[in-house]
């Protein structure tokens, strides 16, 4: 019998292509992605210059300087050198200013800005500093999910309001705001949350007869806020009061020192744009703030002697004080004590009869 050859019936090599086709269906995915990152970069400048032009023709201008799109290939980085805007009754600049969406969620925004922060508005001036500052906005079709703001290290100035300049410093800010659940389609409520940690104003340490930072928690629902946008301030403020909007405050918690104050309840603005309201106070170590107050309205009346007699009684018994001088330091403890309602009317701050003479609510706008 014949011996058969070597090289037939035996099974093939695979082929050279066969090696590379993993490479090569890489590279092609490689291309496709550039491809796909590049529409999208292309489509984010179209869309940022859009929304520039409405702005403009609604006479808002904004400016973005240096603008740079980048972030290849797993997201999208906006980067403007200076952030500006210009409105006919207020303009501000900022820092350096850098947004960053991944391509994977491209609705979710993250939001980095440096100091210095520069706004004028009807004479007014401010400046702002910060170790830290940073945003996140969640949007959805029709509008936004949920927007953070979150700040270390902030130090400002406000100028042009008298008697003389304000200061201020917050060694932490949080500041959450989202749509009502079960009430952002009917009333356009929005829920705001704020947190401040160690905030400064030097100029109300006199009043509140202590130079403590304060600590601030403030839970509210804004409703008719929906139809907010970057109009005028007077022209938001008159559409949210035509609307019937009011802040409900469900918790605000203020620490200073040894006082303490906590309130709830209800706020608008009435047809002469001034707040209006009734909350319910209760406040602890706040003795030498109330005092003065009453025996300033009772002066009139009674005479001076009695007057501070009967205010500093008042002042001890709301304050959560007591008779003697109060200890320097009062326990964290104490309790709180309800004040009578207190209520916004007509410009004035009534304290259950009794409205504050040393207290007026000019009007907003």
């Amino acid at each position: 019998m014949a011996q058969q050859s070597g090289t037939g019936g035996g099974a093939r090599r695979p082929g050279r292509l066969g090696l590379f086709a993993p490479f090569i269906l890489l590279l092609v995915i490689a291309a496709l992605w550039s491809a796909g990152w590049v529409w999208l970069r292309g489509r984010a400048e179209r869309e940022i210059d859009g929304w520039f032009a409405r702005e403009a023709r609604a006479g808002r201008t904004w400016t973005c300087t240096d603008r740079r799109i980048g972030g290849y290939p797993f997201r999208l980085e906006l980067r403007c050198a200076g952030l500006g805007f210009a409105r006919r009754d207020v303009a501000f600049t900022a820092g350096p200013v850098v947004a960053v969406a991944q391509i994977y969620q491209p609705r979710h925004l993250i939001v980095e800005a440096s100091g210095p922060f520069h706004v004028e508005q009807e004479g007014k001036v401010g400046d702002v500093t910060w170790r830290l500052l940073e945003g996140s906005l969640h949007l959805t079709e029709g509008g936004f999910q949920r927007v953070s703001v979150v700040a270390d290290g902030l130090d400002g100035r406000v100028s042009g309001v008298e008697p003389e300049p304000i200061a201020f410093a917050v060694n932490h800010l949080e500041l959450h705001a989202r749509p009502t659940p079960g009430r952002f389609e009917a009333e356009g409520a929005i829920d705001l949350s704020a947190r401040v940690e160690k905030a400064a104003v030097p100029r109300l340490d006199s009043l509140l007869a202590s130079a403590e930072p304060a600590d601030i928690v403030l839970d509210a629902t804004v409703t008719r806020a929906a139809g907010i946008r970057t109009r005028p301030l007077a022209e938001e403020l008159e559409r949210w009061r035509a609307a019937q909007g009011s802040v409900d405050l469900g918790r605000l918690s203020v620490e200073k020192g040894r006082g303490r104050l906590q309130a709830q309840g209800s706020l608008h603005l009435d047809e002469a744009h001034r707040p209006a309201g009734q909350f319910e106070v209760r406040t602890a170590g706040l003795d030498t703030v109330i005092a003065p107050l009453v025996s300033d309205h009772l002066e009139g009346r009674i005479g001076g002697a009695n007057a501070a007699l009967i205010g500093k009684l008042v002042g001890q018994f709301l304050g959560g004080g007591r008779a003697r001088e109060p200890a320097p330091e009062q326990p964290a403890g104490a309790a709180l004590k309800p004040l009578p309602p207190v209520r916004l009317v007509d410009g004035r701050v009534a304290v259950g009869p009794f409205a504050l003479p040393n207290l007026r609510l000019d009007p907003l706008y």
